[in-house]
């Protein structure tokens, strides 16, 4: 059973799990604190990036000989198995922790509740639920990963005043200010993947780059191709030092030499998705451990995410122009997406304001 005090060490590993977002997948951001029997702070930290330690290693070892006895505070289960590091079970056991208070089961198969039954074979006290809300909405994609078997999609759009996103089809439209774009880059610091269709490609030919945040870790660079139209001379394949391309292509598109060849030949790698559906294409995705993308256009594709019921967030950059009836509208006949948000957030950045919330809520 937890109290008051318990409330508050578990929001110092709340605080330190935050530290870690965008730096740890496809491992989930976890932060951990050990306190020692008469209150006092003895460790803390959280997950370094994947192959290095958890944050219950991090923090047991900067508690060292005063973890005897002590409780440690994780936002996740404490992992049971070998990955890319022992489990971490394993060492609260040995360290002496006599007691863990954890936000939540860890939804990975490999551990999901094993972690908990060797705590408490070993004669650990284990209390479970403490932080589970804000730790689950810190893991959205990783719960989404493990649970749903796919990365978890962000749709970003800047939209006119009147729901555009183009003045015409074909016509590249430069509609977000300076600290819309400093936001949207943020953004991209932190995910594993940025993906657009083929037609974005075509009209924008887009670097897809992260620029201004800084950035551990490369950013996989995904096209939605059919047909394989994408170009040989594509800027994004001019930046394959930031990270990997992959297109996501058709079966069809792939056996065609003349179209595969040259664009490998470039740097690119070509996925065959096993049909022609948006899930389809995310599946090779998650089995290369990308656990977030970012859907940054076109209509087409965004369309096919939303009403395969495959969006999990969506953030929308309004912006003051009006485009007027040639423009093209984002996700047209689909009314009240922004406002049937859960957690929506409403913020100005410039003269434009983002809309940013959560499809499904958190899971």
């Amino acid at each position: 059973m937890t109290g008051p005090l318990d409330a508050g060490f578990m929001e110092r590993a709340l605080f330190h799990a935050a530290r870690g977002r965008g730096r740890t997948s496809p491992n989930p951001t976890v932060g951990a604190v050990v306190v020692s029997p008469d209150g006092v702070v003895v460790g803390q930290g959280h997950t370094q990036p994947a192959g290095q330690a958890h944050a219950e290693i991090v923090a047991l070892a900067q508690a060292g000989a005063a973890a005897r006895g002590a409780t440690l505070y994780s936002t996740l289960e404490p992992c049971a198995h070998h990955g890319r590091t022992g489990p971490c079970c394993e060492r609260v056991v040995d360290a002496g922790i006599a007691r863990v208070v954890a936000a939540v089961e860890d939804p990975n198969p490999l551990v999901h509740g094993r972690g908990f039954r060797y705590l408490r074979g070993h004669g650990v006290t284990v209390d479970v639920g403490l932080g589970e809300t804000a730790s689950r909405a810190l893991n959205r994609p990783f719960f989404t990963m493990m649970r749903a078997h796919r990365p978890f999609v962000i749709v970003k759009a800047a939209t006119s005043l009147d729901g555009c996103i183009a003045e015409a089809p074909g016509r590249r439209t430069q509609l977000t200010s300076a600290p819309a774009d400093r936001h949207a880059h943020a953004v991209r610091a932190e995910v594993d993947a940025i993906g657009v269709g083929i037609n974005t490609l075509l009209v924008d030919d887009p670097l897809l780059t992260p620029r201004g945040p800084y950035r551990e870790r490369p950013l996989v660079r995904v096209v939605f191709d059919r047909r394989l139209r994408t170009p040989r001379d594509a800027k994004v394949l001019s930046t394959r030092d930031a990270g990997p391309v992959i297109i996501v292509t058709t079966a069809d598109a792939a056996a065609c030499a003349e179209l595969r060849t040259p664009l490998e030949d470039a740097g690119a790698e070509i996925v065959v998705a096993r049909d022609g559906s948006f899930r389809a294409a995310l599946e090779p995705l998650a089995r290369r451990e990308i656990g977030s993308l970012l859907l940054e256009g076109g209509a087409e594709v965004i369309a096919s995410a939303w009403d395969e019921g495959l969006v999990d967030c969506l953030s929308l950059y309004v912006t003051p122009h009006i485009l007027g009836q040639d423009g093209v509208a984002l996700l047209p006949g689909r009314e009240g997406v922004s406002a049937a948000l859960h957690d929506r957030v409403v913020q100005t950045l410039g003269p434009d304001v983002l809309i940013e919330g959560y499809v499904h809520g958190t899971r």
